[in-house]
């Protein structure tokens, strides 16, 4: 069966590249004698995956040395309770910019550990926009400040960070992470899921400054939900998701070989103008975020008619332009073009939209 164009908003696509390479070696890896996903995670032939995997993470992101490279198990969402329980710890408050779903969801998981206090939030109007941050006012006694830095729900991201002083930030880049250059020093700790840009579900990337890693945690964190704990053994306090960290690895090898993250973010920006200028142009088609923080990752748009909106997915997903159906919360479709998405799928599906329209609006 031919390889459709996958919109997916996570689990997402994967590079091909990555994927036909993982398939020549999964009966047997190197000289090791069989699939990593029968490996020991205390093996040298793990070690030395592992390792590779967080230099050349560093690599991509330029990271400090100052800070620690970790992968955990549980998602982005486990961070929700990993953040607070290791960082709300001398003030017992956060503040929290709502931009969307998942920045909802990270604040009402801190209040089971301190005050969540929220600092701007744009949910008054369908989250279709990055709230106004230039009077942005935030207590000293702040432990931290969370933001998701793209919106996968809404299709929109910041495009200026919240100035927050000594307080350290907090992102969650689950969706935006590999996809443009970053200044990871601007950043107390970045977060973020493995399945929509870095790759397969299992795993998250958690990129933390060491100052804000010891003991000190909220009374009664278990030893797993402690940054330190993963800090001191390397990420291998217990066995890791060593296949997931294998395939991430791999990734990051494609990029670094693909020309890096400023090559990358070009590529992501001629990508996503395809897709903005096509709904930019149209009469049938309307887009859902508002143009100055539209999400170069997840671009989401409506014909204004929920059953149309529902032919317009069915006849796609019949010309192999797969996972458009936009998040239930706000309907309409979304179109996920993270890095592993080829220009081409991006280019059919606005063949295909433009086609929709002619026979379609009146």
């Amino acid at each position: 069966m031919k390889r459709v164009y996958n919109f997916s908003a996570g689990p997402a696509v994967l590079p091909e590249e990555v994927l036909k390479a993982a398939q020549e070696e999964m009966l047997c890896y190197g000289e090791a004698g069989c699939s990593v996903m029968e490996m020991s995670h205390r093996s040298a032939a793990f070690a030395a995956i592992i390792n590779e995997a967080e230099a050349d993470l560093r690599a991509l992101l330029n990271v400090p040395d100052n800070y620690k490279l970790l992968f955990i198990q549980g998602g982005a969402s486990l961070q929700f309770a990993m953040a607070p329980l290791n960082l709300m710890k001398k003030h017992r408050r956060a503040g929290f910019i709502l931009s969307g779903y998942w920045a909802k969801k990270a604040c009402e998981e801190a209040k089971k550990y301190g005050k969540a206090e929220i600092l701007a939030s744009s949910e008054d109007q369908g989250f279709t926009f990055i709230p106004d941050l230039s009077g942005l006012v935030i207590d000293p006694a702040t432990d931290y400040v969370h933001i998701c830095e793209n919106n996968t729900i809404y299709g929109t991201r910041f495009t200026q960070l919240p100035e927050t002083g000594d307080v350290p930030l907090v992102a969650d880049m689950s969706s935006c992470i590999l996809s443009d250059e970053c200044d990871v020093s601007r950043y107390g700790m970045i977060f973020a899921g493995a399945q929509k840009n870095i790759g397969p579900a299992g795993v998250a990337v958690v990129i933390i400054r060491a100052d804000l890693i010891d003991d000190n945690v909220l009374p009664g964190t278990p030893t797993m939900l402690k940054y330190k704990t993963y800090a001191d053994s390397g990420s291998l306090y217990n066995t890791p998701p060593t296949y997931a960290i294998y395939i991430c690895g791999k990734v990051f090898k494609w990029l670094l070989k693909e020309g890096g993250l400023k090559r990358r973010g070009e590529i992501n920006r001629e990508k996503a103008k395809l897709l903005y200028d096509c709904l930019d142009e149209s009469k049938l088609f309307k887009g859902l975020a508002r143009r100055e923080d539209r999400s170069l990752m997840n671009v989401t748009f409506t014909t204004g008619d929920a059953g149309l909106d529902e032919v317009f997915v069915s006849e796609a997903k019949k010309r192999g332009l797969v996972n458009l159906k936009g998040h239930r919360s706000i309907g309409g479709m979304r179109a996920s073009i993270y890095n592993a998405m080829p220009k081409a799928g991006v280019e059919s599906l606005v063949s295909f939209m433009r086609e929709f329209e002619r026979d379609h609006h009146v």
